[in-house]
């Protein structure tokens, strides 16, 4: 359930006299529904800082390539750092098998109707690891760019990955996320040869969303296409606490 795709008190509209209590109620439970994850994202976010664990948020429209970065990455910095992986999707455990072929450790979270993970989803995901032995965290959240924009999952940083294959006004056309997150991964870059993209263009509009925004560019395909992700990935894991 979530405010942002109205899902969270019915889809159907009904016409009677009492529309603005109905809508005032309606208001009242998602405001209920926002305190309650966050107060839950809170304490996720405070076990997570108590065994100096970074956790990342990784959000993107349905195909953009995050489970592929992942399992590169996964693969590229394993011997170095250790890693988990909640993996969330409406159906199926197809991404979970992928990433559990690199040998760290995941586990599916299945949200069925819903279209995002929540804190609360998230932190009974965190029961199935010992976090005393995780550097890192990464929480691969249902393909979505609306929904989970709201929901705080105790994350430290939301990472929006957008491929050159979707258009460069998506920021412009959700706001909400890429204002929300902190890092913004330009992915495919390999296609940019096939495809009408303006990677200037782009960035200006998440930039004027989001002036704050770091933007990377990656491929998953080309040689070193991941190094300039890996190199802000190391930086973040640097600035944990050493044990």
């Amino acid at each position: 359930m979530c405010i942002d795709c109205g899902c969270s008190a019915g889809s159907s509209h009904h016409h009677h006299h009492h529309h603005d209590d109905d809508v005032k109620r309606t208001i009242r439970v998602e405001e209920d529904l926002l305190a309650k994850n966050n107060r839950l994202a809170g304490a996720n976010r405070q076990q997570l800082q108590q065994h100096d664990v970074l956790a990342l948020n990784m959000v993107s429209s349905p195909g953009s390539g995050k489970t592929t970065m992942l399992e590169c990455t996964l693969r590229a910095l394993q011997q170095r750092y250790r890693f988990a992986v909640l993996e969330g999707d409406q159906q199926t455990d197809n991404d979970a098998q992928r990433i559990a072929a690199t040998g760290v450790d995941v586990h599916q979270i299945n949200t069925g109707a819903g279209c995002h993970l929540d804190a609360h989803m998230v932190g009974h995901g965190m029961e199935k690891f010992n976090l005393s032995s995780l550097d890192l965290l990464f929480i691969e959240n249902v393909g979505n760019l609306v929904c989970p924009a709201a929901f705080d999952l105790g994350e430290d940083h939301k990472v929006a990955l957008l491929s050159v294959t979707e258009g460069e006004d998506k920021p412009l056309k959700y706001p909400h996320m890429f204002r929300a997150a902190d890092v913004m991964v330009l992915n495919k870059m390999d296609l940019l040869p096939y495809v009408n993209f303006d990677v200037e263009r782009c960035k200006e509009y998440a930039l004027r969303v989001n002036p704050d925004l770091v933007i990377l560019e990656a491929s998953c395909t080309a040689p070193d296409g991941l190094d300039c992700w890996y190199q802000w990935l190391e930086g973040r894991l640097q600035l944990r606490p050493q044990g």
